[in-house]
């Protein structure tokens, strides 16, 4: 047997096809009796509306995409989470993808949710992706940054400003009394690394006596983390950074084990530590995580309500770049509670 259609319904309910349309999508219009012999005939027929179709039809969807540059991290999970409560208060939901920092899949996603015809795209792009945002725009399809800001203010984005992120960071450890330190990241052409890197610059550019180091991952997951850790552990004594700036928690959490189970340094007492985002895991690391903690669930509320203010002409729009400012958790890695 194929697929009910509309047809089947009308002809069951013995009703004409344009009044089971008017039953589906406006009921107001239609005396209550028919109303509901006409959903009597869809129970009975097991009727599913498709919504995509007439959706397609009408030129867009009631779906956003969503893009992230690695949804196994715990931060992007939380800015997910934000973004479909607020998607779904509003009647929308959230399609996710994972360009796992790769420009060529990014690209590739974007391209499949603009044939998708979504209603707008939130997106935490690798590079400047103004190429794939101006051919959206184009089509009438808004874009948000998400997690990243563009120079161009007729772009709406939310971001959180790393580089102060960075300097906070690095400040602590120096006000905490370290002479040596290490930044833990990569790769380069991630603009939220770099932000960070250059904070951490910032702050030890205000200090002298205090040395700076830099050790570029291939990624920042716990295993580059790990390998990190070890590399520090291989140095002379004497020569071993007695703090690390992390440019992630998940890098974080590989060094803590780097440091901690493979050569026994004891942290914070020879070796400090300072992460980024203050993931939920952060305060049960095996020694608890000092990190700057940036609001990963109001990025994905914010990027959802600015991406519908544009897509359904909310009255007196105009882009807006909005940028939160992270704070410093202080926790055993460095010495506090």
């Amino acid at each position: 047997m194929g697929a009910v259609s509309v047809k089947d319904v009308a002809a069951l309910a013995g009703v004409s096809i344009g009044t089971v349309s008017n039953v589906l999508n406006r009921p107001e219009r239609v005396a209550a009796a028919t109303v509901a012999r006409v959903h009597d005939a869809i129970d009975k027929l097991g009727y599913v509306r498709n919504d995509a179709a007439r959706q397609l039809r009408a030129g867009h969807s009631r779906s956003i995409g969503l893009v992230v540059l690695d949804v196994g991290n715990p931060f992007f999970g939380e800015l997910v989470r934000g973004a479909e409560d607020a998607a779904v208060a509003s009647g929308f939901t959230v399609l996710v993808t994972d360009s796992r920092d790769d420009p060529t899949r990014e690209a590739t996603q974007v391209e499949l949710f603009e044939e998708q015809r979504v209603r707008g795209l939130l997106l935490s792009p690798i590079a400047e992706a103004w190429s794939s945002v101006e051919r959206l725009r184009a089509r009438g399809i808004p874009v948000v940054l998400v997690d990243r800001a563009l120079a161009d203010a007729s772009i709406s984005s939310v971001s959180v400003d790393d580089v102060y992120g960075g300097e906070l960071a690095v400040g602590h450890l120096i006000e905490r009394g370290r002479e040596r330190i290490a930044f833990v990241g990569g790769p380069m052409t991630t603009r939220q690394v770099t932000d960070r890197l250059e904070g951490a610059r910032k702050a030890i550019s205000q200090h002298r006596g205090v040395s700076f180091d830099v050790i570029e991952t291939s990624d920042q997951s716990v295993l580059a983390g790990r390998h990190a850790g070890e590399r520090i552990v291989a140095m002379d004594p004497a020569d071993r950074p007695d703090a690390v700036f992390a440019a992630n928690d998940l890098l974080a959490f590989g060094i803590l084990q780097g440091l901690i189970l493979s050569a026994g340094v004891r942290v914070p007492d020879e070796i400090m530590l300072v992460g980024y985002d203050d993931i939920d895991f952060a305060q049960a690391a095996i020694v608890p995580l000092s990190s700057v903690r940036q609001p990963a669930r109001l990025i994905g509320e914010t990027g959802i309500q600015l991406l519908l203010a544009e897509a359904e002409g909310a009255p007196g729009f105009a882009p807006k770049q909005v940028v939160y400012q992270p704070t410093l958790i202080e926790r055993a890695s460095t010495g506090g509670p």
